[in-house]
């Protein structure tokens, strides 16, 4: 049994900071009618009128954010359609004017931050022996319970401790951008999970070339709109979803002065409005030897869930796609470090009680799952879950588990897969690593400890974790302790 003897405990914690706020965009009132009602306003000013009140407002605000200007104009091109006569004819302080009418400051950290992960940093050079640096993901929340994803990074020394850099007052959204073409195929098969769809989507794309840009579609679709083939009724339900896929997939591309920690994935399609929930990042080692960083996350709308899969290879730019496929249910996703026997492999739960693992051919569409466990100690009687991507041992993938008990209490276990067949457990622990102690347990969500992803280090498993959904801390645990009090299944 694991004691807190057994656990290095560090007294260091990561805390949320809510000073640190972002410029989103703000749609008063939510409708055409208004912003063109404010953008006819501010068209009605004077020169000097619009340059004194342009002047204020940044006086106010720009040591709050790195560069407020092309915040203001990044905000007015969201709102431009809107303007209703020549854009020629309208003068940059103007924009900007017009762009700050449209932005509202958003605390991203102010209710919470927990769930982390830690994966290596894709820059390892400049080091001291036996030290590493790291990238660490946390799930922050704010206003409104919307979730996103912030960062921190440091270097892990030869004695295992966390050494984080220091974090700015800066926070910053990226520049978007959808998918400049879309793959006929996949896109049919993204769709085939959402409803009953198939004979209008074919129809729509069916005068398409293989691959699709962003306008084809919507012209196809305006022409169906135009000249009906099925119930309007029928027609814009499934529209609705073709125009949802398509806005799930995109892109976002930081400016590369700003530091990691400055950098923050906010809720961009409306799939996800209601946040971005518990992303597990994974360096993963492809074939040529190379590596790139997934992370799976949950999508949140605030009425359904949808699987999502995040790719990088330098934490600056990255590519967001939905995942597809019967065998992508419920939450909790997590990818394999690499491929088995030529598969991708990936860790599920698709009835939000028992650990599933999948493989594939493809990396976005996840179809067959195999049961691997199910509760089987009263510290798991409710539910259990993966905590975060495997972890390659010489004794098998070790695998952070989470399991829930009477009080819904969260407690961190482990189980160990089969190296060469990872649809075998053959070892685990019959108590859990960290659970909630008097500490820890107090917070937003009371008694749960929660991780989305460990690391090794020398002879150490170092496990970030939240505590009750406020905050998070760090425990250090010797490897081969851990072997020792597993149990072989």
């Amino acid at each position: 049994m694991f004691t807190q003897e057994n656990i290095n405990r560090r007294k260091q914690t990561i805390e949320r900071d809510p000073g640190r706020v972002i410029c989103r965009l703000h749609m008063p009132g939510g409708s055409r009618v208004r912003a063109d009602k404010i953008i006819q306003r501010i068209l009605n000013l004077s020169d000097s009128k619009v340059e004194e009140l342009l002047s204020n407002v940044i006086k106010n605000f720009y040591k709050r954010h790195k560069d407020i200007k092309r915040i203001f104009d990044r905000h007015y091109r969201n709102v431009s359609d809107y303007i209703s006569f020549d854009e020629d004819g309208i003068d940059n302080n103007r924009k900007l004017l017009i762009g700050a009418c449209f932005t509202m400051e958003y605390a991203v950290e102010s209710a919470a931050l927990f769930n982390p992960s830690i994966v290596l940093h894709p820059n390892q050079s400049g080091l001291d022996d036996n030290n590493l640096r790291f990238i660490m993901s946390l799930r922050a929340v704010g206003e409104g319970h919307i979730s996103s994803i912030v960062f921190r990074s440091g270097i892990i020394d030869e004695e295992g401790n966390l050494n984080f850099n220091p974090v700015t007052p800066y926070l910053d959204t990226p520049d978007t951008e959808l998918y400049p073409t879309y793959i006929k195929e996949n896109y049919k098969m993204k769709l085939g999970d959402m409803g009953d769809c198939s004979e209008i989507v074919s129809h729509v794309l069916e005068k398409m070339p293989e691959e699709f840009t962003y306008q084809q579609l919507t012209n196809e679709i305006e022409n169906l709109t135009e000249n009906p083939v099925f119930s309007s009724e029928r027609q814009d339900e499934c529209f609705n979803q073709m125009h949802w896929v398509v806005n799930s997939n995109y892109r976002l591309d930081f400016p590369p002065e700003h530091l990691i920690s400055e950098r923050v994935i906010f809720p961009v399609s409306e799939i996800e409005s209601g946040g971005i929930e518990d992303a597990r990042f994974v360096q993963f080692r492809e074939e040529t030897g190379e590596n790139i960083y997934y992370a799976t996350y949950t999508a949140y709308s605030g009425r359904s869930i949808m699987s999502q899969m995040i790719e990088t290879r330098d934490f600056e730019h990255f590519k967001v796609s939905t995942l597809g496929g019967k065998a992508i249910q419920n939450k909790g996703m997590a990818l394999f470090p690499q491929k088995i026997n030529g598969k991708y492999a990936m860790l599920s739960r698709q009835d939000g009680e028992n650990n599933y693992i999948m493989f594939s051919d493809s990396l976005y569409f996840w179809n067959e799952s195999t049961l691997i466990q199910e509760p089987s100690e009263p510290w798991e009687y409710l539910q259990i879950g993966n905590c975060g991507s495997p972890l390659e041992t010489h004794e098998g993938w070790l695998v952070l588990t989470h399991g829930v008990g009477p009080m819904r209490v969260y407690s961190i276990g482990a189980i160990l897969l089969d190296i060469d067949d990872p649809t075998k457990m053959i070892a685990r622990l019959d108590e859990p690593i960290i659970w909630p102690v008097e500490d820890n347990r107090e917070g937003y969500v009371p008694n749960v400890v929660y991780t989305c992803g460990a690391i090794f280090h020398m002879d150490e498993l170092i496990i970030p974790f939240s505590m009750s959904d406020a905050q998070a801390g760090v425990v250090n645990i010797k490897t081969d302790e851990l072997f020792d009090a597993m149990k072989p299944v």
